[in-house]
């Protein structure tokens, strides 16, 4: 970078951060080592060893079930340790995000995440398997908070949104991990193994990624306590965010029953409802950021809540395998920039630092997650799959219809 650009940045940077006179420093500090694009891709880079890590453990899921010799019914409720981790390290997640700021809490979260798959991969038992899941959940929780505090702080020198970016790496990761995941159950390789190779992987990239972070500062005066409550605006955003949440984990747990039961395909197409979705939700969030910018924050959310509950409505009318995968597909392109956006406005909050109103937002979202599979299952065993999937859509209309902040 020549000395002029470096000027030119140090100018912009200033101007954005001169409401606080320390931060100013920092920015001087950052534009010094580096380009804005270098501190962009080290964020990206723990997106996406974040997301290889958990499809890691998905993809050798049927394995360890295999070995560990669970029923489907004993492996739902292990599985339950999981988002249990999840909401435990929530309000924990924020506090120390706020304490010790996202750089350090990234780096060691995603190394404990990576070294607790590794531990998944050791358990000789069902206990040993939940008390893991439980740290990984924890773990992964923590990271999540921690890496989209710091994608908040690239975002905010770049001044306009590109968090969409940041989370389309996530997914692309889920790909890959899937691939790599397949390789190794062709070739017979143990889980433990194959958690080795990942967790080197993450731990090299992790260390390369650390002098590149942003060093991140709370502002004065904001809300860093462990236990707060959010303000109307971020209840809102937490209500975006579980609406959303209730339609993807409808799509990642029912999708393949419901191409079974009612669309009635052949078995090699009872995937390709997910398929469809995570494809287009996996694209949509490179997308993301230049609908916004094109539509704006609101509309972007609007349009997204329209994809969600069409899409749906229309696989619900017409169960055919066309029309299906038709709506599953605009499913997954309503579903991708809502969770990026409504983090990057959370971040941004006036009353509280990025990492506690991150946390705030995601413990209200994340019992979609919780609530929306066992919702499904309820209402399809009184009045069938397809009036449990309207009222899932109705979920992705509610996206469209809450008051945007």
């Amino acid at each position: 970078m020549t000395t002029i650009k470096k000027d030119i940045q140090i100018s912009k940077l200033r101007n954005l951060q001169k409401q606080n006179p320390a931060s100013i420093i920092k920015a001087v500090t950052i534009t010094q080592h580096g380009s804005l694009r270098t501190y962009r891709i080290a964020a990206g880079l723990l997106f996406f060893v974040q997301g290889l890590c958990f499809a890691s453990w998905a993809s050798r899921i049927p394995t360890i079930q295999q070995r560990l010799g669970l029923s489907d019914a004993a492996l739902g409720i292990v599985l339950f340790a999981l988002p249990v981790g999840s909401m435990l390290a929530l309000p924990l997640s924020g506090w120390l995000v706020a304490r010790f700021g996202s750089k350090k809490v990234a780096v060691t979260v995603i190394t404990l995440y990576s070294l607790s798959l590794l531990m998944l991969g050791l358990a000789q038992n069902t206990f040993q398997l939940v008390l893991f899941l439980i740290v990984f959940g924890a773990a992964g929780n923590a990271g999540n908070i921690a890496i989209n505090t710091q994608a908040i702080g690239v975002e905010s020198l770049y001044k306009r949104s590109i968090m969409g970016s940041f989370h389309g790496l996530w997914s692309l990761a889920g790909f890959v991990a899937a691939a790599i995941g397949s390789l190794m159950i062709d070739q017979a390789i143990l889980p433990i193994l194959h958690f080795l190779l990942i967790t080197l992987v993450i731990i090299i990239t992790v260390t390369a990624s650390f002098p590149f972070l942003i060093p991140d500062e709370n502002k004065p005066g904001l809300t860093t306590s462990i236990w707060v409550k959010p303000d109307k605006s971020l209840i809102n955003l937490g209500l975006i965010a579980f609406c959303c949440m209730i339609c993807e984990g409808a799509m990642f747990d029912w999708s393949g029953i419901y191409f079974q039961k009612v669309v009635r395909v052949d078995a090699g197409w009872i995937g390709a409802g997910y398929t469809a979705f995570m494809l287009t939700m996996a694209s949509g969030r490179f997308l993301a950021d230049w609908i916004t910018s094109q539509i704006g924050y609101n509309r972007t959310l609007q349009l997204s809540g329209i994809l969600i509950a069409g899409g749906l409505m229309l696989s619900i009318i017409f169960p055919f395998l066309v029309t299906a995968i038709t709506g599953f597909l605009l499913v997954g392109l309503g579903v991708a920039p809502v969770v990026p956006l409504v983090y990057g406005k959370a971040g941004k909050s006036k009353t509280l630092t990025a990492g506690v109103a991150l946390a705030a937002v995601s413990s209200i979202g994340f019992l979609g997650f919780l609530i929306g599979p066992p919702l499904i299952g309820v209402v399809a065993s009184i009045a069938g799959l397809k009036a449990s999937f309207i009222i899932i859509a109705a979920m992705g209309l509610c996206v469209a219809l809450i008051k945007k902040v």
